[in-house]
C-alpha cells in the first residue's frame, strides 16, 4: 500500500513541478513584454492596448500555476507557533488533515469557475478596450485547470502526511 501511495504522490508531484517550470519560465515572457511595452512608448511613441493586456494576462496565468509549485518547492508561508512544537506524528496529522481540505476546496472552486468560464465563452467574451485582446474565457479556462492542478499537489502532499503517518516511529532509548 505504502508503494502504491509513494508512486501517486511521486508521481502527482512531478507532474506540478514539470508545469511549475513552465509557469516559471513565464516570468520571463512576461519581463520581455514589459521591456518592450516601456521601450517602445518612451523611445518610439509606440504601443498598443493588445500588449499591455497581454503583461496582466500572462502575470495572472504565472500566479495561478505558480500557487501549486510554490507548494510543491515547499515556499508556502507557515506559522509555526504550535506546530513546530508538536511530534512527527502529530505535524503529519495535522498536514493530512489540512491538505485533505486544500483538496476539498480546490476542487470546489474550480467547480465554480467552470460557470465563470462558460458564460464568457457564451458571449464571446474580449477586451472591452478598442485594441484588447480577444477570447478572455481562454484566459478564464486558465482558473479551473490551475485549481485542479492545485488539488493535485494537495493530493501528494496528503499521501506525503499519509506515509509519514504508516512508517513506525523510531523507538526512544534512554
Amino acid at each position: 500500500m505504502q508503494t502504491g501511495i509513494k508512486r501517486v504522490t511521486d508521481g502527482a508531484s512531478g507532474l506540478v513541478r514539470g508545469i511549475g517550470h513552465v509557469a516559471a519560465w513565464s516570468a520571463l515572457a512576461l519581463v520581455l513584454v514589459v521591456a518592450f511595452n516601456v521601450l517602445a512608448r518612451y523611445l518610439f511613441s509606440y504601443g498598443t492596448v493588445a500588449l499591455q493586456e497581454a503583461e496582466w494576462h500572462i502575470m495572472a496565468v504565472s500566479a495561478l500555476f505558480g500557487m501549486s509549485y510554490g507548494l510543491n518547492q515547499g515556499g508556502e508561508v507557515r506559522v509555526d507557533i504550535f506546530y513546530g512544537t508538536m511530534r512527527p506524528k502529530t505535524q503529519a496529522l495535522v498536514d493530512l488533515v489540512s491538505n485533505t481540505a486544500l483538496f476539498v476546496i480546490a476542487l470546489i472552486i474550480a467547480w465554480l469557475c467552470i460557470a465563470y468560464v462558460q458564460s464568457s465563452y457564451a458571449i464571446n467574451e474580449g477586451s472591452p478596450d478598442p485594441g484588447g485582446l480577444g477570447y478572455r474565457y481562454l484566459l478564464k479556462a486558465s482558473m479551473p485547470v490551475a485549481f485542479v492542478l492545485l488539488a493535485v499537489q494537495a493530493v501528494a502532499m496528503t499521501g506525503h502526511a499519509a506515509l509519514k503517518l504508516m512508517t513506525p516511529s523510531p523507538e526512544r532509548q534512554e
